[in-house]
């Protein structure tokens, strides 16, 4: 038997933290991080895909369909937060079927944070540059060189949204004709904001309560949710520059348990990956 084979009491351990609530709709490379990040080690990402997979658990958790990579635009490069913004629009369902409210989101493709948002009753240029406004205020970056990327929808393209960018210093980027997957960013937000665990499927009864509910999400989501991104730290930590000290921090503990186990491979190669602080 090699001499880091797995004990039957560590597999159990694997599956009862797979099946713990906290981590119930979070696939292994999302945990494993998380203990990292609390001092702990159980075990690598492919040992928990690996014990899964011996007790027949290895199915996706959760309601999301499979990610698709997609190639993101090249225009512009981000190179820290308040750089390039992402924006778009995305259909909310209403109490009654073919009813509808509008959910405009902006995030900041450096740090994956939301830094704006709003939900309305229609989709107007009037009301994306509220949105607009009430970001650049709030991140403190009127004074900066930023790109707002959005796609060719007419909200994105009226008079007034444009005056807005002109006064805020804002340039604008837009999608290429005719592809569809020229906004990724805000493709792939309204993806996890759909697919939450507590996604109401049965719709909103009124636009306030869409708006509690998207505050919400978005309370938990730049504080909470570790995105894949950005190494699995979570959009605040990243915007603020704080997500160094975490990935070092995780970089140790992954060291430790490649010491404590010299002949693992997995280890071994969990500590030599992405947890290695960045420059």
């Amino acid at each position: 038997m090699p001499a880091n084979r797995l004990s039957e009491e560590e597999r159990d351990l694997i599956v009862a933290t797979c099946a713990a609530h906290e981590f119930a709709s979070l696939p292994s490379n999302q945990i494993v991080p998380r203990f990292a990040d609390r001092g702990i080690w159980i075990a690598s990402e492919s040992s928990f895909y690996r014990v899964l997979r011996e007790r027949s658990q290895n199915h996706r958790r959760g309601r999301a369909r499979p990610a698709t990579r997609r190639k993101p635009p090249t225009s512009f490069e981000a190179k820290g937060p308040c750089q390039v913004w992402s924006w778009d629009i995305t259909w909310l369902p209403g109490p009654i079927a073919g009813a509808f409210f509008y959910l405009y989101l902006i995030v900041d493709i450096w740090s994956r944070k939301i830094v704006g948002w709003e939900v309305y009753e229609r989709e107007t240029a009037e009301s994306a540059a509220q949105v607009l406004k009430r970001a650049v205020w709030s991140e403190k970056c009127f004074t900066s060189s930023l790109v707002l990327h959005a796609d060719n929808g007419s909200p994105m393209k009226g008079a007034t949204m444009k005056t807005t960018m002109e006064r805020l210093g804002v340039t604008v980027s837009f999608s290429r004709p005719r592809v569809s997957n020229d906004n990724p960013f805000s493709e792939a937000l309204f993806r996890t904001c759909k697919y939450v665990p507590d996604w109401p499927t049965r719709g909103f009864a009124t636009v306030e309560e869409a708006r509690v509910w998207d505050q919400g999400f978005v309370r938990w989501y730049n504080p909470g949710h570790h995105h894949s991104a950005i190494r699995f730290v979570t959009p605040d930590q990243r915007h603020r520059g704080d997500d160094r000290p975490f990935l070092a921090n995780r970089h140790q503990v992954y060291q430790c348990a490649r010491a404590a186990r010299p002949n693992d491979g997995q280890a071994r190669r969990a500590a030599d990956r992405r947890s290695a602080p960045s420059g």
